[in-house]
């Protein structure tokens, strides 16, 4: 947390590493609201944290700010280990329902989730309260086309998920599908967040943080990078995505990735949109920046996460 980025005493943050997106932790006297719940494979791990947190108090409720495997990969767990009410936003209610894993990016993406129940969703103006304080629920599509994000202007709090971090914003996986204009989309919510009044960013990954208006300035770049070069934007959702998958399963043949590249959706339309490689070769590459990037290293036959 940056030195200047203070919490009021009633909300705790998780800061995750990845797989799992933050958890944010609200009291209000013996009950407690959380938000987001991380992924499947830390579920253990985030049903133990949150317990340790309660401190005997009761977990009422469970609010995910977008449908990402990330975000809502403890969902089933917490509610069995809590029995807590699950609210999600409006406009992933029927792939939840559903249990659409293509809409929810499961498939999509080669990830994982468990299949839960929601009691009640919230839509975009809507407002709840929790940590003592009253929260509006903003539209922010953009990384994810029904995502939510959630403002207190008392305190000028914004947990913003994925639509803004202090060094840009999460991939925008509808743009490169080719199934919306998620550039504009994000462009449109970085405009609209920019015209709150914010003194800390509680972001989907990373620490809290103040200096909103140089997070802003950042991805604003961002957004202009990629608007500029499609291929970047290409490269950074297929780099992001098998480093995601690599520390989930720890390690993999590397005469089995140029297959897994083909097979997988995101990866098979990214490159067919925006680079045009066989998958020999962008595999060679995929390999050589994880390297570079120091998350992943050769050993025999495998890459194994660093």
């Amino acid at each position: 947390m940056s030195a200047s980025a203070r919490l009021p005493s009633t909300l705790q943050v998780f800061e995750r590493g990845w797989l799992s997106a933050n958890n944010v932790l609200l009291f209000d006297g013996d009950e407690a609201t959380l938000v987001d719940s991380g992924y499947l494979t830390h579920a253990a791990q985030t049903v133990q944290l949150v317990a340790g947190a309660l401190d005997g108090r009761r977990l009422a409720r469970l609010i995910n700010t977008h449908s990402h495997s990330d975000h809502i990969g403890g969902n089933a767990s917490l509610k069995r280990a809590f029995g807590c009410a699950i609210t999600v936003p409006e406009g992933m209610a029927r792939a939840v329902a559903e249990w659409d894993e293509d809409a929810l990016l499961l498939s999509i993406g080669a990830q994982s989730g468990e299949r839960f129940r929601f009691d009640a969703t919230l839509g975009a103006g809507a407002r709840f309260l929790a940590g003592e304080l009253e929260w509006e629920a903003l539209a922010v599509p953009g990384h994810d086309m029904d995502a939510l994000a959630y403002y207190n202007p008392d305190r000028r709090i914004l947990i913003s998920g994925d639509a803004l971090w202090r060094d840009g914003f999460g991939i925008l996986f509808a743009e490169v599908m080719g199934s919306d204009d998620a550039l504009t989309q994000a462009r449109g919510t970085l405009e609209a967040i920019g015209r709150l009044s914010v003194d800390v960013v509680i972001p989907g990954h990373g620490a809290p943080f103040s200096e909103f208006d140089d997070a802003l300035e950042r991805a604003f770049a961002r957004i202009r990078a990629f608007e500029a070069d499609g291929a970047r934007m290409a490269r950074n959702a297929i780099r992001a995505c098998i480093t995601f998958k690599l520390l989930e399963v720890r390690s993999m043949r590397l005469e089995d990735l140029p297959a897994h590249l083909a097979q997988t959706p995101l990866y098979r339309v990214a490159n067919a949109r925006f680079l045009g490689l066989d998958y020999d070769a962008l595999a060679t590459w995929v390999v050589g920046e994880l390297e570079r990037a120091g998350v992943a290293r050769r050993e025999g036959g495998l890459l194994l996460a660093a």
